[in-house]
């Protein structure tokens, strides 16, 4: 037995990589592929992950400044919270977004500009047993999964453990980036804004170094956290879709 509980043990070491250093629950600055980056990591079995997007007064949250208050959460301590995907002018999310299992916005699945129709792109979701994923949106849809909270953007920056297959070469675009990887298993997953500019491709190698099987870019520009434990509280544009990780 004891034998059998080490074997466990040396998988999710293997599994997890260089990110056991680093307390599920915690952000902490680190440098990956070359890029100051700020990683929060996340254990589903201790940590609850949820979506927000309205407060109980029907408008959007607009900020992660004092989310923490506003939000009011039934399921603990807010540990951080980061801007989970692209929006209208008015908030409103572009893609599928869905809270407490309602979809409040549908899927989009065709075609169009800017990154989040460079396809594939995907959707970051919790399912009714709170296990994290990444999947492709076609793909996703096709599934039938009935999430409790998800959010859709794009591009996908790793499928199934390889880059998506836009990226090639180191890439010229440096730009702020923020998203999130998610590991086979669906417990770990590890939610990673960039403190300086990276390219799509470095930023994707991040997340396959971290230990993710599969990751989605949420934004650029407008990239933000909210981390008491690192001191941290961005506000740099309105944003719509928020993800947020509560001790449980």
């Amino acid at each position: 037995m004891r034998r059998l509980e080490r074997l466990i043990a040396l998988g999710l070491t293997v599994l997890a990589g260089p990110v056991l250093a680093q307390e599920p629950g915690s952000c902490a600055s680190r440098t990956l592929q070359g890029t100051a980056v700020t990683v929060c990591a996340v254990d589903a079995s201790k940590q609850r992950v949820r979506t927000l997007w309205k407060s109980p007064q029907g408008e959007p949250y607009g900020s992660l400044s004092g989310i923490d208050k506003a939000a009011t959460p039934e399921t603990g301590r807010m540990l951080f919270a980061m801007n989970a995907g692209m929006y209208h002018q008015s908030l409103d999310p572009v893609g599928l977004y869905v809270e407490n299992g309602k979809v409040l916005h549908d899927a989009v699945t065709g075609g169009g500009p800017g990154n989040f129709h460079m396809r594939p792109n995907g959707v970051f979701y919790v399912d009714a047993k709170g296990s994290l994923g990444v999947m492709e949106t076609r793909r996703f849809v096709a599934s039938g999964i009935k999430p409790q909270f998800a959010s859709q953007s794009g591009p996908m920056l790793v499928i199934g453990g390889k880059l998506h297959p836009n990226f090639t070469g180191r890439g010229q675009s440096r730009k702020s980036r923020n998203g999130v990887g998610v590991a086979p298993n669906g417990r770990l997953a590890w939610f990673v804004i960039a403190d300086e500019p990276v390219t799509f491709t470095d930023f994707a190698n991040i997340f396959r170094d971290l230990g993710a099987r599969d990751a989605l870019f949420f934004d650029g520009s407008i990239s933000s956290l909210y981390a008491p434990s690192v001191r941290r509280s961005d506000w740099l544009m309105p944003v719509g879709p928020i993800v947020a990780a509560f001790q449980k």
